[in-house]
């Protein structure tokens, strides 16, 4: 009975036989996940140097610009992040970005009809 081979970020990629499971083992290739009873459910490919690590979800996600912050109260409110890196409440974004930031606003504010 074949038995599924996955790649080291968790790709399927084929169907094997266990002999050809046992083998990438033997020679260090894959890890075996195997049932109490001893049979092989899976194979799982360790992953090769050069290889890219597998993605996650924040290398999509971007950088965050904005955190929740809990106010005296009990409260809670979002909050900008200071990029300028000083935390400053009223400096928020570099110079040089002042412009861009203006410029992505107006294109948000474009009439799309």
């Amino acid at each position: 009975m074949p038995v599924p081979l996955y790649r080291h970020d968790g790709a399927l990629i084929d169907w094997i036989s266990p002999k050809r499971a046992e083998k990438l083992f033997e020679v260090g290739r894959a890890k075996l996940v195997r049932h109490k009873k001893g049979t092989i459910n899976r194979v799982v490919l360790h992953r090769l140097p050069g290889e890219p690590a597998p993605m996650k979800i924040g290398d999509c996600a971007g950088k965050p610009y904005s955190y929740e912050q809990r106010l005296d109260g009990g409260n809670r409110c979002w909050r900008l992040k200071s990029l300028t890196g000083t935390g400053s409440e009223t400096n928020l974004a570099p110079e040089e970005l002042r412009p861009l930031f203006l410029e992505v606003l107006r294109g948000c504010l474009v009439d799309s009809h």
